[in-house]
């Protein structure tokens, strides 16, 4: 006898293509045009590398703000409701500074479009905490095949940053800011239209905010493989992340190159870690995760110390995209131990906690262009590469001595 399911147990309309795929590819775009061409729009409108860097915190300050309160959101209203709510408020925002960026002078402008970057991170933190949640529903139903959804879903992430920053530097440079903030609205209400309803259960007690931390804390110390591999990215975020922030000031500054060349840096780095993304599945299927993670480490890690010294954009252009690759692949490894170690009841919480330890080098690298003389970068890159190796070494020393305890971390997720 069949018996029927529970109304929560089955997602209408969940295949992949139109709840999980489709609405995670056009809110991506719209998030990669945002992050990479704000900078390029205040160092144009300011031609200062020290607002650029502010102009790169207050862009990711608020993420670290509300990851929280992201968290505790998915788990509350569920993931597709977020989803949209969060999408809907960009458009909005955006849409609105279009206007309001041709009617005032260059001072005004400047601040009002570091207003944008602070508005587009607040908001861009609710869509990517509920994509990942609805991701990880995905991951959990595919069983064994966990790693190629989330390859799929990291290859749709950088096929994003593929077209966002060359769609974004190209307008930015022959329609102004204007045709590039309309596209950013456009696609976030595309996004929030074809996300369909998802049903989820809702908890029986509604955990408060601080109850989430500390749920999402327990469960990441009782996982110390993942523990040491997020503490390990969060040291190569950083290298990251000044290197975002600096690309803009070494190639228009240094090297004499247009906005659209800054885009195609970016395009380009996205190209290559597409074809990682891709290889890293096949690796992980073969070799398994330690063995992958290992080999991408050093592919990141090798062009972040040549980075300091390119003198040329065919050479910059070419290390930004194999550090780039490394860093994808290295990505496919953390999304795929997280999906299948974090219990599906705290997974909101505690991925914001790992979020929130991934993203707290990129203010910082905000911070650090911002005090830096352009003269100084090359040593800072340097530095910055030199923690990378180290954090990147021991997550992975340390990973190869550990093994995947299930039952802890569901004692954890109790509590």
């Amino acid at each position: 006898m069949r018996h029927a399911a529970p109304r929560h147990a089955r997602t209408p309309a969940y295949g992949p293509a139109r709840a999980v795929y489709l609405p995670r590819l056009a809110d991506a775009v719209a998030s990669s045009m945002a992050t990479y061409t704000v900078p390029l729009l205040v160092l144009g409108t300011t031609d200062s590398s020290s607002l650029t860097g502010v102009a790169f915190v207050l862009a990711w300050g608020p993420r670290l703000c509300t990851f929280g309160l992201a968290g505790s959101a998915v788990d509350r209203l569920g993931a597709g409701r977020v989803f949209r709510m969060a999408a809907c408020a960009r458009a909005v925002v955006v849409g609105l500074a279009a206007p309001v960026l041709l009617l005032v002078g260059d001072t005004a402008a400047a601040v009002v479009v570091m207003l944008l970057a602070a508005c587009t991170g607040f908001l861009t933190e609710f869509s990517y905490i509920a994509a990942e949640s609805v991701g990880a529903v995905a991951s959990r139903e595919a069983a064994g095949g966990a790693h190629r959804v989330q390859s799929v879903l990291l290859g749709i992430d950088q096929a994003a940053a593929l077209i966002g920053p060359a769609a974004g530097g190209v307008l930015l440079q022959w329609g102004g800011s204007s045709g590039m903030l309309a596209a950013i609205s456009g696609l976030s209400i595309l996004s929030a239209v074809i996300t369909p309803h998802i049903r989820q259960p809702v908890p029986e007690a509604t955990p408060s905010l601080l109850r989430g931390l500390r749920s999402g804390w327990s469960t990441l110390r009782a996982l110390p493989m993942l523990a040491y591999l997020v503490a390990g990215l969060a040291l190569s975020n950083l290298a990251l992340g000044v290197l975002q922030a600096a690309t803009p000031v070494v190639l228009m500054k240094q090297l004499g190159q247009s906005s659209a060349s800054v885009g195609l840096v970016w395009s380009a780095a996205a190209a290559a870690s597409l074809l990682a993304v891709a290889g890293a599945r096949i690796a992980i299927d073969r070799w398994g995760l330690v063995r992958t993670g290992r080999v991408a480490s050093l592919i990141t890690v090798a062009p972040c110390f040549a980075l300091a010294h390119a003198d040329s954009y065919p050479a910059y252009l070419l290390l930004i995209a194999v550090f780039m690759a490394g860093d994808s692949a290295l990505a496919v490894v953390l999304r795929t131990l997280r999906s299948s170690l974090i219990p599906a009841e705290v997974f909101g919480s505690t991925l914001s906690l790992t979020v929130l330890i991934l993203l707290l080098p990129f203010p910082l690298a905000g911070v650090v262009m911002a005090a830096v003389a352009p003269a100084d970068l090359d040593a800072v890159i340097t530095a910055c590469a030199v923690l990378q190796c180290l954090g990147l070494a021991l997550a992975f020393v340390r990973a190869g001595r550990l093994r995947p305890s299930r039952g802890k971390h569901r004692r954890a997720a109790r509590r």
